[in-house]
């Protein structure tokens, strides 16, 4: 299989993503969860997200939708497209899966999948970390973890901007 073939491979659609769920669970892997719109990946993305793969066998990203992400950052985000996004997230070697999702969280997104570990930035209380409660009544654990400073994708672009002018 070609490298480009194996990256397309982990875009998962609901089907997709239900028959993999069954198959890890049936291997009893410990499936990690998180999320974001990670608009361009730099560093601090990258420490986030080999945390959370740390803490499991699978690391699943829910990965805003453009339209989504227009809701919740301005009409000026993304810069870029879903489509982008989810391919250089899947190229990700430690990245198991990656799941476009459309509404402002993941919510329904993460009572499909019931991650063992559900995974976010320190920058969040756990109690308003979207699906916490379902991940805690199934038995498994919210952990927040450590941002690396001075890494913010808004602070990117402001700097971008600024340049620019």
């Amino acid at each position: 299989m070609l490298k480009l073939e194996i990256i397309q491979k982990k875009i998962l659609n609901p089907e997709q993503l239900e028959r993999y769920l069954a198959f890890w669970r049936f291997k009893a892997k410990k499936i990690v969860f998180t999320n974001g719109c990670f608009d361009f990946i730099h560093l601090g993305h990258i420490d986030y997200l080999i945390k959370a793969a740390d803490l499991g066998d699978i690391l699943l990203i829910g990965l805003n939708s453009d339209d989504s992400v227009r809701r919740l950052k301005g009409k000026d985000r993304p810069v870029n497209n879903e489509h982008a996004r989810a391919m250089i997230l899947a190229s990700l070697s430690f990245v198991t899966g990656v799941i476009v999702f459309g509404e402002d969280t993941p919510y329904e997104l993460i009572r499909t999948i019931k991650p063992d570990v559900l995974v976010k930035g320190n920058d969040y209380k756990i109690e308003e970390i979207a699906g916490h409660d379902i991940v805690l009544e199934n038995g498994g654990q919210v952990i927040t973890v450590d941002l690396l400073p001075g890494y913010s994708t808004t602070a990117f672009i402001e700097k971008l901007k600024k340049i620019e002018r």
